[in-house]
């Protein structure tokens, strides 16, 4: 254990309830061909880094989210320019081209992502800071490395609960990559994303959580039926509003962290007629 590697009790048995409604097979196998596709031509384009437009990453960032059958709504308004760090809770694999729709960003990933097909690959071309989560040794150089980019006028984007939740229970930010933004002098923009389906509050069809697999996470997406993702940015903590990185870390929270009891709940097993996580809602 780490300060980089917090553990989550969400897991796909306890938490995960199956989407419903769904979409015919074929329908989502077309959705996961076209999401395929256009990571491909990402990492076809990726090196030429910066010399794609901003907005041009933007819209690709959202058209991938849409592509596998997930409409998106934005509230707030658009993330300032320069050095800027965007931190965000943490639900889902869909978290890191909604983030980059807010503002195109360096993620700070941990290791293991570098080793993914595809993806891995796509991040690391797009500049990705990865981080070795169970060596506390390594945390100093990072925050370093993480500074520096931000100094050099870089956004930086990261995930601050450090595990992925289920979307109906949410973990403390950590506040170990806050001490970067201070170091660097700039900004944070924090982003609060939530996923719902069919019209009805938090759902977790969209969740990647535990020992579930990337491909399974996948087709629960695609087959889901009116999966919404809803992003909001939230208004930006100047450089020096916050004395610490602790102050900063409460601060920049955009939901409310799961009380300790709530824990227990979730890794309790579920009694019979129960799905999901309705008894910790």
């Amino acid at each position: 254990m780490s300060a980089w590697l917090p553990s989550a009790p969400c897991t796909p048995g306890a938490c995960v309830e199956p989407a419903a409604p769904v979409v015919a097979v074929p329908r989502a196998v077309l959705r996961l061909t076209a999401v395929t596709a256009l990571v491909l031509a990402g990492v076809v384009l990726s090196p030429l880094g910066g010399r794609i437009p901003a907005e041009w990453v933007r819209r690709w960032c959202r058209t991938v989210v849409r592509a596998v059958g997930v409409r998106v709504r934005f509230t707030g308004g658009p993330a300032p320019a320069g050095g800027l760090l965007l931190v965000a809770n943490h639900v889902s694999w869909l978290d890191i081209p909604l983030l980059a729709a807010v503002r195109p960003a360096r993620m700070l990933a941990k290791t293991e992502i570098r080793r993914w097909p595809v993806a891995g690959a796509l991040a690391a071309r797009g500049g990705a800071l990865f981080i070795e989560r169970d060596r506390l040794r390594s945390l100093p150089g990072t925050v370093a490395r993480i500074a520096h980019a931000l100094d050099r006028g870089a956004a930086v984007a990261a995930f601050p609960e450090g595990s992925t939740w289920c979307g109906r229970a949410h973990g403390p930010f950590h506040r170990a990559v806050f001490q970067a933004a201070l170091d660097a002098g700039v900004p944070v923009q924090p982003v609060g994303l939530r996923y719902r389906q069919d019209g009805q509050g938090a759902g977790t069809a969209a969740a990647f959580v535990g020992e579930d697999t990337l491909l399974a996470s996948l087709w629960r997406v695609a087959r889901a039926r009116g999966l919404v993702a809803e992003v909001e940015t939230r208004p930006v903590i100047p450089p020096g509003a916050q004395p610490d990185r602790r102050a900063l870390a409460r601060a920049a929270q955009p939901v409310t962290p799961a009380p300790a009891w709530t824990h227990a709940v979730l890794l309790a097993p579920r009694p019979p007629g129960v799905q999901g996580m309705t008894r910790a809602r």
